[in-house]
């Protein structure tokens, strides 16, 4: 996830060119009085299709021109998109035993080459993601699909192997049967299609038009559109990588939307007349540690659970947060403490900031400087751990230099390593493969559910299943067999205890340690109005967005 702070007079001459040529609009149609709305993102796609990427940036731009079941609101409900409601027990499509969802799609649902919407782009999605020739970044959830019926081209019956709470997490995001289904059958997989980064056929209010491989992306008005056509022309994603070029760019008025940048440079992103919007998303700045339980991977001393509390007493969070973040959000004390308080209750107290207490600690269980290093060891393993995150917000790299700073004043060594994003998350990439021993990223919980997926064992990458997302290659069989109870339980209050169980279980083996609460915070531009956020869904209704003169 280097430039220098302001645009080069070739890209500055490219954008001038795209915004005069009807927007970059290579001859498609286009509203009049033509508009682009710019936003810049600071990490660029891995893949544009939902079933190769679960990447942050692809996953929200994929709602431009993708289409969904159901949004979510700005206050993260639940609202019919291409269903004509959302299933419950009451209105009968939801099944008595929870097992079966069914769908019942709106009329006049188009693909933007104006064919029909309808159920088999459903069962193909589904078929596609489980499919074991695909290479998926992964099939969860679809993975707890026993069966899809199409009993008809409006109808979706989704039987799950029992009841599945989290059904609400499933089809984010169709594929188009009729474009991929003769590639799959030519080739055996979609692995190499085309469309998995050059889209042209979707069904979202925008469809793609161009993706410049770090330069930029464009999504021109989808004629075809069968909902509320949008009011902005185009909307033109500008890839800058780095934090600097990020903030001259929004403050000069070059971009009208962007996030994901550092807490510090709020107050001058305000001062330039930018409105700072904060929306809840579930996800939690966080340390993933490679606790591998076959033994394999990674320095020893992160398998021991002490080793990993002396490092939680070592890291002065609140002081990260107030120093780094200027206090602006809070250190969480649960994996899910960025949801509603029902889903963290009893509540759990942060382990405290103790450099002493963790050096004690390390003392007892046997990790002492033995040869004077300045670097504590154990039967001959020396306790250095490599610890990488994304290059693209520079907020990571300092709070990498702070962290190396405070374990080494327990005796624990460091070395640094930063990825871009890209690099970092692709499915052979340093994380995934277990070259690193700490990872930092945002995540949660499926937001708005609590559901997480990526602790399975089953989810451990193998050479068979290269796609695993439990980059910790931790196997705890308490933690599993109760992240299998939770999403078959449909009663909330049930399904809460044994969230509280998984939760005391993070806390007391401290397989993950919490950062910072991290919402989503858009920064908004003048020209934009109309505009709304979800955590879940946040482009909800940019069918909505407009742009007005400065």
């Amino acid at each position: 996830m280097s430039k220098k702070s302001v645009l080069s007079n070739t890209f500055a001459l490219l954008v001038v060119a795209c915004l005069i040529l009807s927007g970059c609009g290579g001859g498609q149609k286009t509203q009049t009085p033509n508009k682009v709305a710019t936003f810049i993102w600071n990490e660029e796609f891995d893949s544009l299709s939902p079933l190769y990427s679960n990447m942050w940036f692809s996953t929200i731009t994929q709602q431009l021109w993708d289409c969904w079941p159901w949004n979510f609101d700005e206050n993260n409900d639940p609202f019919p998109n291409l269903i004509t409601e959302i299933p419950t027990i009451e209105n009968g499509d939801i099944s008595a035993d929870g097992a079966t969802i069914t769908l019942h799609l709106q009329d006049g649902l188009k693909w933007s080459d104006n064919q029909p919407i309808t159920s088999e782009d459903f069962r193909f999605t589904w078929a596609m993601a489980v499919d074991s020739k695909n290479t998926v970044a992964s099939s969860y959830p679809y993975s707890q699909i026993t069966s899809v019926d199409t009993p008809d081209p409006k109808t979706v019956v989704i039987h799950f192997d029992g009841p599945f709470a989290p059904w609400l997490t499933t089809f984010h995001g169709i594929i188009p049967a009729h474009i991929l289904q003769p590639i799959y059958d030519a080739d055996g997989t979609l692995d190499n299609a085309e469309w998995n980064t050059k889209p042209t056929i979707g069904c979202g209010p925008y469809v793609f038009s161009e993706w410049q491989s770090g330069s930029f992306a464009r999504f021109t008005v989808n004629q075809n559109y069968w909902g509320t056509k949008p009011k902005i022309s185009e909307i033109f994603i500008r890839f800058v990588p780095d934090n600097a070029s990020q903030i001259a760019a929004l403050t000069a008025g070059d971009g009208d939307l962007s996030t994901f940048f550092p807490y510090n440079e709020i107050p001058k992103l305000k001062n330039a007349g930018l409105t700072i919007i904060t929306e809840p998303t579930g996800l939690n700045e966080s340390l993933f540690f490679l606790d591998d339980t076959s033994g394999k991977l990674g320095n020893p001393g992160l398998r021991d659970v002490n080793v990993r509390k002396a490092i939680a007493m070592a890291i002065d969070r609140e002081g990260i947060v107030r120093d780094l973040l200027l206090g602006m959000t809070e250190v969480p004390a649960s994996y899910w403490s960025a949801l509603p308080p029902f889903w963290n209750n009893p509540p759990l107290q942060n382990y405290p900031f103790d450099p002493q207490k963790a050096r004690d600690l390390l003392d007892q269980t046997g990790w002492l400087d033995s040869n004077g290093d300045g670097v504590r060891d154990k039967d001959g393993v020396e306790l250095v751990l490599t610890y990488g995150t994304t290059t693209e917000n520079e907020t990571r790299q300092n709070v990498q230099a702070v962290i190396k700073q405070q374990l080494a004043a327990i005796g624990i060594k460091v070395e640094l390593q930063t990825y871009s994003s890209d690099t970092f998350f692709a499915q052979d990439g340093p994380a995934a493969t277990g070259l690193v021993d700490i990872m930092e990223w945002s995540d949660g919980p499926t937001v708005p559910d609590p559901d997480v997926y990526y602790w399975y064992c089953s989810e451990i990458p193998t050479p068979d299943y290269p796609s695993g997302s439990n980059w910790q290659y931790l196997c705890d069989p308490e933690l599993d067999a109760l992240s299998a109870l939770q999403i078959t339980q449909v009663d909330p209050v049930e399904r809460q205890k044994t969230i509280s169980q998984m939760n005391q279980i993070f806390y007391d083996k401290v397989y993950w340690l919490g950062l910072w609460v991290d919402p989503d915070v858009w920064a908004v531009g003048t020209r934009l109005t109309g505009v709304k956020f979800s955590g879940a869904t946040p482009f909800f209704n940019i069918s909505e967005w407009d742009l007005v003169d400065k």
